[in-house]
């Protein structure tokens, strides 16, 4: 069972990597920075639209970046449209904890909806491979960096 699921969250992020969802530049937004990641050449830029209540009502991003990353920001995309920022940051710390190894994945994940933490588990594979970790939190971290009005951000 247990490599039926994997298999399964591979096949969702080889989608996203193949077919990034919000994989654009939104003609307005009211936030935006560039990621970088010198360590294998990811460069991502985040756009996002907050509302007067700080509700998230559009992200999407441009750029290029390995699978992994460029998956991750897609998955990223998808799951903080609609969301307020506050809870945009809560999901970024969980998936930065989940994805350095801080914590129980299962414990973290619980403090989500089945939708959340079903994104945020299929990603978390990455702590397996230390070297892939900032490639998949490029985007999380660029899109933070945006919400606080910083314009760039490296992994370095």
């Amino acid at each position: 069972m247990f490599d039926d699921l994997r298999d399964l969250y591979q096949e969702v992020i080889l989608d996203h990597g193949k077919n990034p969802r919000n994989f654009r530049r939104p003609e307005s937004f009211t936030a935006e920075a560039i990621g970088n990641n010198p360590m294998c050449g990811d460069a991502l830029v985040v756009y996002m639209s907050v509302d007067g209540d700080n509700l998230i009502t559009d992200v999407a991003f441009q750029g290029q970046g390995c699978a992994i990353s460029v998956a991750s920001a897609s998955m990223m995309t998808e799951l903080l449209t609609g969301c307020p920022v506050d809870r945009a940051n809560e999901i970024y710390q969980a998936f930065h904890s989940i994805c350095t190894g801080e914590g129980d994945v299962e414990e973290i994940l619980s403090n989500f909806d089945e939708e959340i933490a079903e994104r945020l588990h299929m990603l978390s594979g990455v702590r397996e491979f230390p070297m892939r970790v900032k490639c998949a939190t490029l985007a999380w971290h660029t899109m933070d960096a945006a919400v606080k009005g910083e314009n760039e951000i490296s992994t370095e």
